[in-house]
């Protein structure tokens, strides 16, 4: 009898994802049981398993071993008033945010553009991981403007959201001016922060917000992780 393919390996592993056989969280029986199931040799094994770890279906844990990945059922709406809040905790999810660090920064070419600013302005700088269900799904870099925001962190982890964080400058509503995304390759670093196998793909979310009279609010890119979120555009006012 011809020994297993790991095309053959990865496709039975796949299948008993896809029907629960394997739930979310299970832990996948190790390399030398899966070479005894399906008498294949460890290389096959091995390859099976990177395959599926690049798809976003397992997640492997050095020195704890490999999961099954929790399936991509997050979804995030972006409009015109978008809000991590509003689109997570409607969907049953516990969303926390982990400030990763912060600085005054000059503002790069392209944060002066979004945010109005003449060149060497300096911006405050704020770094974020936003987790859901205790799973990391984002992370990025929001832009405000020094002179307007100086201590904006400070309130951010006091109020604990932005749209409280605002209305403590007076701003009461804003609204998402512009939103440009893209797929590519994950780098190294984001790979690390989010905890995803390295060939996954990430997203690459560039935002701007902006007060109801058009001044430019904010500026940010946030790296997502494919395999866990799903986005959809809407049209409609969310008032």
């Amino acid at each position: 009898m011809n020994k297993m393919t790991w095309t053959m390996i990865r496709d039975l592993l796949a299948q008993e994802i896809a029907d629960g056989t394997l739930e979310p969280g299970d832990r996948l029986p190790t390399e030398p049981e899966l070479v005894a199931r399906f008498g294949a040799g460890r290389h096959s094994v091995r390859r099976a398993v990177e395959a599926l770890a690049k798809e976003g279906k397992l997640s492997v844990e050095q020195g704890r071993g490999t999961f099954v990945e929790e399936a991509p059922s997050l979804i995030y709406s972006i409009g015109k008033r978008t809000r991590l809040r509003r689109n997570l905790l409607p969907q049953g999810y516990d969303v926390s945010s982990v400030l990763l660090g912060a600085d005054r920064v000059v503002a790069p070419p392209p944060v002066c553009k979004a945010l109005g600013l003449s060149d060497g302005a300096e911006v405050v700088e704020s770094r974020r991981k936003t987790i859901a269900n205790g799973i990391p799904i984002a992370f990025g870099s929001n832009f405000h403007d020094a002179q307007r925001f100086p201590d904006i962190v400070e309130r951010r982890d006091v109020l604990g959201s932005m749209t409280e964080t605002y209305k403590s400058y007076g701003i009461d509503d804003y609204v998402r001016a512009e939103t440009s995304m893209h797929a590519r390759q994950a780098r190294a670093e984001e790979a690390k922060q989010l905890k995803q196998h390295p060939d996954m793909p990430v997203i690459v979310v560039r935002a701007v917000d902006r007060q109801l009279d058009g001044q430019p609010l904010a500026s940010s890119q946030v790296i997502w992780s494919s395999a866990r979120v799903r986005f959809t555009m809407s049209m409609e006012d969310d008032d």
